[in-house]
């Protein structure tokens, strides 16, 4: 579906959920999202109910190849992340 609007190819990202301590806006596929201070990269795809097995990350930029490194990757206020999710198809 090369032609498809984003909308369609892409299911909708939930909210995470922010306890008292503050809370971050990274932007995540176009939209901000808010997340706890300190969350990781594991935490939003833990949140977002995601497999890290199933998706390809990039992070401001960068593609990020090693998945063991999400849980120790710190999300910023001016990050900017692009999850893209594997589709099956034949």
């Amino acid at each position: 579906m090369p032609n498809a609007p984003r909308s369609t190819m892409f299911r909708r990202m939930t909210h995470t959920t922010v306890p008292d301590g503050g809370a971050i806006a990274p932007v995540v596929n176009g939209e901000r999202r808010s997340v706890a201070v300190g969350s990781t990269l594991g935490d939003l795809l833990r949140s977002l109910e995601l497999d890290p097995r199933t998706v390809v990350i990039e992070h401001n930029g960068v593609v990020l190849r090693d998945r063991d490194a999400y849980d120790s990757l710190t999300l910023s206020a001016n990050d900017n992340v692009e999850i893209v999710h594997f589709v099956g198809g034949g």
